[in-house]
């Protein structure tokens, strides 16, 4: 792990340091964890494998022929006739 050397503004720091002692962190594991939240927000949610498979899928879906060519307002009426339901 990289030992880094950072310049920062007294009262900040202090905020920084009251912060980290408060959710019972050092120093560097505060700012290690808001410099990763940071990126990881800034990568979006396509960042994971796991999400771009996801994605992915529903490309291909996206993409897939429609189940019927039927207009979806009549399908639905005609569904609901079926099934003896009324609406007004």
């Amino acid at each position: 792990m990289a030992k880094v050397l950072v310049t920062i503004e007294d009262p900040l720091l202090r905020r920084i340091d009251r912060t980290a002692r408060d959710r019972g962190l050092t120093r560097s594991a505060y700012l290690s964890e808001l410099a990763r939240n940071d990126i990881d927000r800034r990568l979006g949610p396509g960042a994971t494998p796991e999400v771009r498979g996801a994605i992915a899928r529903l490309r291909s879906l996206a993409g897939a022929p429609a189940a019927t060519t039927e207009d979806t307002t009549a399908l639905v009426r005609r569904m609901r006739d079926e099934r003896g339901e009324r609406f007004p």
